[in-house]
């Protein structure tokens, strides 16, 4: 916890305190948090785990097991390829690999610079218009490798 500023411990703490009086309070924290810093590191864990009593190894459990969540830092655009059946036998493994060569990142990693993450994702529900690309929230339909690097080139102009 030596890494953490005073800062971010009193906000993880007040979040702590927030939910005291609930019965399980461990996915709100996590959410709140997430939502606060844009990630859940092990050092968070830890405080969390001290000011909470549930143990490091169920918070660790539910922050890995959730895609939602994040063990390090996401990039300003969170790229999600959807690979569930539907986008992935309309050609979605070519449009995530695409991104990957462009970005120059794999699934779950974010550039150097720190625009872009990009995730695998399954199902997202958009199957009547496989391929889809989800961008920080925003789905875009029936992708296609050439629609990638303008698409792109889209996000970099609005916060390069």
């Amino acid at each position: 916890m030596a890494h953490l500023q005073e800062a971010a411990v009193k906000q993880i703490c007040e979040i702590c305190e927030r939910y005291k009086d609930e019965t399980t309070p461990l996915m709100m924290i996590l959410s709140d948090i997430q939502k606060e810093y844009g990630y859940i590191p092990l050092e968070v864990q830890e405080l969390v785990s001290e000011k909470t009593g549930i143990s490091v190894a169920e918070i660790y459990g539910v922050v890995t097991f959730y895609s939602f969540y994040s063990l390090k830092p996401k990039g300003k655009n969170v790229v999600g390829c959807c690979l569930g059946t539907a986008c992935y036998v309309k050609g979605a493994q070519q449009v995530i690999d695409k991104f990957s060569e462009l970005l120059g990142i794999k699934p779950g990693e974010t550039s150097e610079d720190g625009l872009f993450t990009l995730d695998a994702l399954r199902c997202i529900g958009a199957c009547g218009i496989a391929p889809a690309v989800q961008i920080n929230g925003t789905v875009y339909p029936k992708m296609s490798v050439d629609k990638v690097a303008p698409l792109i080139e889209q996000y970099r102009g609005e916060g390069a």
